[in-house]
């Protein structure tokens, strides 16, 4: 980690620390409008934490999986897809167990609908995008049916119960069959992780834990502010879930997905997107319902419906004779998202 990157991690963990202390002791004066502004800054330190501590778990475990011979392809499409995933889940299960349901099961449809429309839309403005075969004719329909699964069961009994996320979590394990089956029967090899002589098994077992710690209080302090600053404002949990969480949660795959393109991989960039989606539905939702069932809001009809849109409109983009996104599929994604977020403010 570079010096500036060092002192940055060093005020968001102090910043970290201190909110949570605050939540605690109270040490901040009174004042509306002073703490609107820091609890800004805790979301800010919060999102910057989730993802650095993201990244130190998944290099970590990456290292550990390598040091058992486990095939570089299988830790791409299982450890790091699920590293990932976990600002989203360590977001929306704390907003379950706070009863934020609105935080919880928003974030999971504000980011998908972000990775699409915003993700990649931008992403297909620096470079076309390529799709993979198994990604076009598996795995954007499988985003479909899920998350109209998702909507189907929610208004079924007005909440995600435990059965329900049992159903997600069972589904997830035949998607990591269908993984593992996959990357055995391909050629492609990921030599993006190495092992160097500093890697021993307890520095790489304590980077894990530590990557885990700094994942959950981070997710603590992000949601707490943003509840706060939610309620002061008269903001819904639905809407700050959609908007301000799901951004911050989705900043790994825009960062990834956008280097991507800029190097010229970009045939990774949409399936990483379209896996990210797939597990934040399947796990964070599977296992934030089997923790604690969530109140399925009537306001996420809409946002489903709209999640499955994007994906439509991802699956109709690429259906040309070079299976790519190109850039005017990309512009008018962005449109559409622009369109969706100013319905967010209106609504």
């Amino acid at each position: 980690m570079k010096k500036k990157g060092v002192i940055f991690f060093v005020i968001a963990i102090l910043c970290v620390a201190f909110a949570k202390i605050n939540s605690k002791l109270s040490l901040l004066p009174d004042g509306r409008i002073l703490n609107i502004c820091v609890n800004a800054v805790f979301i800010v330190a919060g999102f910057y934490l989730l993802i650095k501590g993201a990244d130190i778990f998944v290099e970590a475990a990456s290292k550990i999986a390598l040091k058992f011979n486990v095939p570089q392809i299988v830790i791409g499409l299982t450890i790091v897809a699920f590293g990932t995933s976990l600002p989203e889940a360590a977001v929306s299960i704390k907003g379950a167990m706070a009863g934020n349901a609105g935080i919880s099961v928003g974030n999971v449809l504000g980011s998908n609908i972000m990775n699409i429309l915003l993700i990649l839309g931008v992403a297909s403005c620096i470079a076309p995008l390529a799709i993979k075969k198994n990604t076009f004719r598996i795995e954007i329909p499988f985003v479909i049916v899920i998350t109209a699964l998702l909507l189907f069961l929610g208004l079924s009994g007005n909440e995600l119960s435990r059965m329900d996320g049992i159903i997600f979590l069972i589904l997830l394990a035949g998607f990591m069959v269908y993984l593992i089956i996959t990357a055995k029967n391909s050629d492609n090899e990921d030599e993006g992780t190495a092992l160097t002589e500093k890697d021993t098994m307890p520095i790489l077992l304590l980077l894990v834990v530590l990557g885990a710690f700094f994942i959950v209080i981070s997710a603590d302090v992000t949601v707490d502010a943003a509840s706060y600053i939610a309620s002061e404002l008269g903001m819904s949990d639905r809407l700050i879930g959609l908007t301000i969480v799901a951004f911050g949660t989705s900043l790994p795959e825009l960062v990834t997905s956008s280097v991507a393109a800029k190097q010229g991989k970009t045939d990774i960039a949409i399936g990483n997107i379209v896996g990210s989606n797939i597990f934040n539905i399947l796990f964070v939702i599977g296992v934030s319902a089997t923790i604690l069932p969530i109140v399925f809001e009537r306001a996420f009809l809409k946002d489903s419906i709209v999640a499955i849109a994007a994906a439509l409109i991802l699956f109709i983009c690429v259906c040309n004779k070079e299976k790519k996104l190109k850039r005017y599929g990309g512009v008018f994604m962005l449109l559409c998202y622009a369109g969706y977020f100013a319905y967010l403010m209106i609504a």
